[in-house]
């Protein structure tokens, strides 16, 4: 088996989550499950498979670089892959290959985002092991979590029926799909050949850089150039020089949906992708009338709630006190208070978008 380094996207705003999540410390950095910060769960899930923390690598912005290496002391800082400005996902996967593929070109990569709750932690490294096996054999792969139910907010992974398997274990993928509407998720589901698209892929570095080359060449030519300098008194000027150029596009759209072969290994391993507050009470632990709050609320003929209090001054901690309601979520911060159905809890987004357009930036 080659090499095997981790990229670990987290660079998101994660503004689903205010106010616990905020532009200088988005939901990848803060413990929303009661454990450590997300970012540091996940790249622990993966030191087995990389070895340590030399081959792990972290991509995240400028404004996040501080608290993000605060997290991970034992990370190498020349292994925190800092983006001077976004550019969605493939200028920064790219940037990992080019790296990895100057120290070993055969070396398998394997990119996971920050952010994902998972529950069945063997099931999931296995899962990762049979990617990286396949992704060493030439052929790009991904990991698709088979869907539980007709979700209309993620992107979804055909899979070929027709075509022989890549591997052992994997399967061919026809196309990825949009986040569809509630007619065509159900249609999916009834199907059995779509997966949810999670967003985690391996390959080696010389093939991501092959194609790259293929479909994204100025994007090719610019991480091989930003991978040239590191280490060199250049390396600073080339990275603001050269990375606000490059193409901003997702991997999935620049690379993915063109490449001819793709492989795709079924996952089923107890996965969320913790978008909204209404996924993380889908996954905290409840009393009997299904409320997840902490201890001392008050909670008189409610049910289905989630409460989440983080106060930081022991002297401003107040009674919570809910009373006849149902399915609602309640945040308070030291500086501000959430209150939304769970229902829509996608639309707390929302929220940050008007206080930003009121002028009110700094609560964002």
């Amino acid at each position: 088996m080659p090499p095997v380094h981790a990229l670990i996207l987290a660079g998101g705003a994660g503004t689903r989550f205010w106010p616990a999540s905020r532009a200088g410390r988005p939901k990848q950095l803060l413990p929303l499950l009661g454990g450590d910060a997300l970012v540091l769960e996940t790249a622990r899930r993966v030191l087995p498979l990389t070895g340590g923390w030399e081959r792990v690598l972290i991509g995240s912005g400028r404004h996040l670089a501080a608290p993000t290496a605060a997290l991970l002391d034992e990370l190498p800082a020349q292994n925190l892959l800092v983006e001077p400005v976004p550019r969605n996902t493939a200028p920064c996967i790219a940037w990992a290959a080019a790296r990895v593929a100057r120290l070993d070109p055969d070396a398998v990569v394997m990119v996971l985002p920050s952010d994902h709750h998972i529950v069945d932690l063997p099931r999931f490294r296995e899962a990762l092991e049979l990617a990286v096996a396949t992704a060493a054999t030439g052929v790009i792969t991904t990991i698709g979590i088979r869907p539980t139910h007709p979700e209309t907010g993620y992107g979804y992974i055909e899979i070929d029926a027709e075509a022989a398997p890549h591997a052992p274990g994997a399967l061919a993928v026809r196309r990825f799909v949009e986040k569809p509407d509630r007619a065509r998720a159900e249609q999916f589901l009834a199907s059995g050949n779509f997966l949810w698209n999670a967003g985690m892929f391996f390959f080696r570095a010389r093939d991501m850089m092959a194609a790259l080359r293929a479909h994204l060449p100025a994007l090719a030519d610019g991480v091989e150039a930003l991978a040239a300098a590191e280490g060199t008194e250049a390396e600073g000027e080339a990275l603001d020089r050269i990375f606000p150029a490059l193409p901003a596009v997702s991997i999935d759209v620049g690379v993915m949906e063109r490449i001819d072969r793709l492989a795709v290994i079924p996952g089923d391993f107890g996965w969320s992708d913790l978008g909204s507050w209404h996924s993380a009470w889908e996954l905290a632990a409840k009393d009997a009338q299904g409320n997840a709050a902490p201890g001392g609320t008050v909670l008189v003929d409610a049910r289905n709630n989630q409460v989440v209090d983080l106060r930081t001054a022991a002297t401003a901690k107040r009674v919570m006190a809910l009373v006849g309601v149902d399915d609602l979520v309640v945040v308070e911060t030291d500086d501000a208070i959430l209150v939304v159905p769970r229902s829509r809890a996608q639309d707390v987004k929302l929220v940050v978008e008007a206080l930003r357009a009121r002028g009110d930036g700094a609560l964002t």
